[in-house]
């Protein structure tokens, strides 16, 4: 499931994947497009929320009360709309230093100090930003870095 941009990417980095004879092993993958408008899973609104990975536009997503953005540098200011509200957002924060696709941790710090959400985890994180000990420790409350096998309850 990916946007029309995002489906060239595809293809164009994974030609392989989506060539007529395949070789032994590659997996079968059928792209589905998603509106960038508000669309239903089953009952579940979902809204699209258009960020930036440097000058790529890609999806993040708002489902009730809980938003998901990850491999994202920018947020135009009527997407950021459609975040506030939220209670609980999980954001990428690659680092500490700033990075050309990805937001640092202090740039996401300062973006989810501005929508006001309550509860924040980050992810997409590298090994660069430190111990989840060490980082967890500096973390303003309210903020967390996520781990596997973390569940939210929504």
């Amino acid at each position: 499931y990916a946007n029309e941009m995002t489906q060239k990417a595809l293809k164009n980095e994974f030609y392989y994947v989506f060539a007529e004879h395949k070789y032994p092993g590659i997996p079968d993958i059928t792209l589905h497009d998603i509106p960038e408008e508000l669309f239903y899973i089953g009952d579940i609104p979902v809204e699209p929320i258009k960020v930036w990975h440097l000058n790529m536009p890609v999806l993040g997503f708002r489902f009730g009360k809980f938003t998901y953005i990850t491999d994202a540098n920018r947020i135009e200011e009527g997407e950021k709309e459609k975040i506030r509200g939220s209670e609980i957002l999980v954001l990428n924060a690659l680092r500490h230093k700033k990075h050309i696709s990805h937001y640092s941790l202090p740039e996401a710090i300062e973006l989810t100090d501005e929508l006001g959400v309550p509860q924040v985890y980050f992810t997409h994180i590298s090994h660069q930003l430190g111990t989840h000990q060490a980082v967890t420790e500096t973390l303003p409350a309210g903020k967390s870095i996520a781990f596997d096998g973390l569940q939210l309850k929504l």
